[in-house]
């Protein structure tokens, strides 16, 4: 996709302060947003109208001195600075710094939180010389990360040296709901039917929507097949990450995946507990979400699990699940079970997408789901509108003939007494794929709600 949606503030903002380093002296800006959501993209579009100079380091999976070399080569090539022969990272930064004190400069380190498996001190290094060139500096850092924790950790933990040293901090979130239909709809492949497929296997992240884009009128018969990038996409992405525990992370995945959503349930189909996996899935990886009924307490021990990301959901359920058939490169046995299994699938997943759909028109403070304490009346959607005291009750059906508004209605009495908001209007409503294009435009975000 060559046009570039939804990016123009952060895209503003990054270049401002880049272009003001002179006056404003030393600026670090944190970058957050997980793989493949564009943020390298961005950045290169930020580039492309920066006046000063930039440069680009990414930090990999290698020895200090291997990326010491690397970046030696980058710096030598981009400021002529054939004479600098570094010994360390912080030698690296201690020079880049210095060189802002008499040329306005990017820098933009990227994967910036994996320092820390290369050289846990180094953050320490970064915080005393940024501490001592800040002020005469006209470096525009960009530390980039992609585990939104992990980088919120660093610069907002009070052991963390570069506590609050960031100036500007940008979390890159996938493209929301109307602009994954502008993109369908700009390339002519819009209808509600394949908006929702778009949905399950992209979440709106930009790299998957372009494949997507490029498979044609069948994308799961192209990208279920041999040499699709679907196939390895999620090992890709996350056994780097995991390490060697990644066959047990795998597991836990792929059972919440296969609709194992509570912790009991997990161990009881893994036969093994998996309580420290879960909580690093959600704290150090951002993978999984921790969900409670929207009436419950935050202490509420009444907690199920999802995968935070609908193509990895959709990976794990689909492609790991019957891994043993992608060994023996055998694509149309997949193809067979998601045939099978896909409505069911992604009835779960519609939900999500109309709850993303509620969260992008910004009229409600708090949307969830329900269910009382024995895992019964079970309420697809509800969403809080604390400032107009408005509460919408909906119910999700892949057609609209076969919602009741009684029996949600009826449903709904135990979530109204927990709820206990006196004064309220409530509504209730029945959300489809046949009435899908009646929601997105009844519940479009307008500047006039700003």
């Amino acid at each position: 996709m060559q046009k570039f949606y939804n990016r123009e503030l952060q895209l503003k903002e990054l270049r401002n302060i880049s272009d003001n380093t002179e006056k404003t002296k030393g600026r670090l800006s944190v970058v957050v947003g997980r793989r493949r959501v564009g943020k390298t993209r961005l950045l290169n579009e930020v580039f492309k109208e920066v006046t000063n100079q930039h440069i680009y380091l990414f930090i990999s999976r290698k020895s200090e001195s291997a990326l010491v070399a690397e970046f030696s080569a980058i710096i030598q090539s981009t400021f002529n600075t054939k004479f600098f022969h570094p010994e360390s990272l912080k030698d690296v930064f201690e020079f880049l710094l210095d060189y802002s004190t008499m040329t306005p400069i990017t820098l933009v380190i990227d994967e910036f939180q994996d320092i820390e498996r290369v050289n846990n001190s180094l953050f320490s290094d970064l915080q005393n010389l940024w501490d001592n060139y800040k002020n005469k500096s006209m470096m525009h850092l960009v530390c980039c990360g992609s585990l939104y924790n992990l980088m919120t950790k660093l610069f907002k933990d009070e052991k963390q040296p570069l506590l609050n040293r960031d100036d500007h901090f940008f979390k890159i979130n996938p493209l929301t709901p109307s602009y994954i239909k502008e993109i369908m709809e700009d390339n002519g492949k819009y209808n509600p039917n394949d908006f929702l497929v778009w949905w399950c296997l992209s979440g709106g992240i930009p790299k998957y929507l372009e494949w997507l884009n490029n498979s044609g009128s069948a994308p799961l018969e192209k990208l279920i097949s041999n040499g699709s990038p679907l196939i390895k996409e999620g090992m890709h992405r996350l056994v780097e990450d995991f390490g060697s525990e990644h066959r047990a992370y795998f597991d836990v995945l792929g059972a919440i995946a296969n609709g194992y959503n509570s912790r009991p349930r997990i161990e009881s189909y893994l036969n093994t507990g998996v309580g420290v996996n879960l909580e690093k899935l959600e704290k150090d990886f951002d993978i999984i979400n921790k969900l409670r009924p929207i009436t419950a307490k935050d202490n509420s021990r009444d907690i199920r699990y999802e995968i935070a990301d609908e193509f990895l959901s959709f990976w794990f359920r689909f492609i790991y699940s019957n891994r043993s058939a992608v060994e023996i490169e055998n694509y149309d046995f997949i193809k067979r079970i998601i045939d099978r299994d896909f409505d069911t699938y992604s009835g779960s997943q519609l939900e999500e997408l109309f709850k993303a759909i509620l969260a992008e028109s910004k009229l409600f403070n708090n949307i969830g789901s329900y269910w009382d304490s024995k895992g019964e009346d079970e309420i697809d959607i509800v969403a809080i509108d604390d400032f107009n005291k408005k509460i919408l009750i909906a119910e999700v059906k892949r057609r609209y003939k076969r919602y009741s508004e009684a029996k949600l209605i009826m449903k709904s009495k135990s979530l109204l007494q927990s709820l206990n908001k006196k004064g309220y209007e409530v509504s209730f409503r029945g959300f489809a794929l046949d009435n899908l294009d009646e929601i997105l435009l009844e519940f479009s975000y307008t500047k006039e709600r700003q």
